[in-house]
């Protein structure tokens, strides 16, 4: 089984910008061909899609909240995916989660429920 841990949050100014990390560890070998994706929960609402990347890097997809402050890539000699978050406002504020989808045929969906491992969050603070 494949482990994701999170790593890179903090509190910043409105404005700032944070490079978040998501390392995968374990059965490494078994993330072959799977997508990544970052959600954000704040306490007492849902879980939000934030963005996701495919396998080869070559799709990305992004929520609207997001699209032109956030940036997701990732480094599969190092297991990891990143989020560079620009230009952070105050209502970026929540936990930040990495997951892998259930399936390799991932296709840009938003809805938790298709994804099936999560690590276990970065806490992400912007102060106006």
């Amino acid at each position: 089984q494949v482990q994701l841990v999170e790593s890179g949050g903090g509190l910043v100014q409105a404005g700032d910008s944070l490079r978040l990390s998501c390392e995968a560890s374990g059965r490494t070998f078994d993330s072959y061909n799977y997508a990544t994706g970052w959600f954000r929960q704040v306490p007492g609402q849902e879980r939000e899609f934030v963005a996701a990347i495919s396998w080869s890097g070559a799709n990305t997809y992004y929520a609207d909240s997001v699209k032109g402050r956030f940036t997701i890539s990732r480094d599969n000699g190092k297991n990891t995916v990143y989020l560079q978050m620009n230009s952070l406002k105050p209502e970026d504020t929540a936990t930040y989660y990495c997951a892998r989808p259930r399936s390799t045929y991932y296709h840009g969906s938003n809805d938790p429920k298709d994804f099936g491992s999560w690590g276990q969050g970065t806490q992400v603070t912007v102060s106006s």
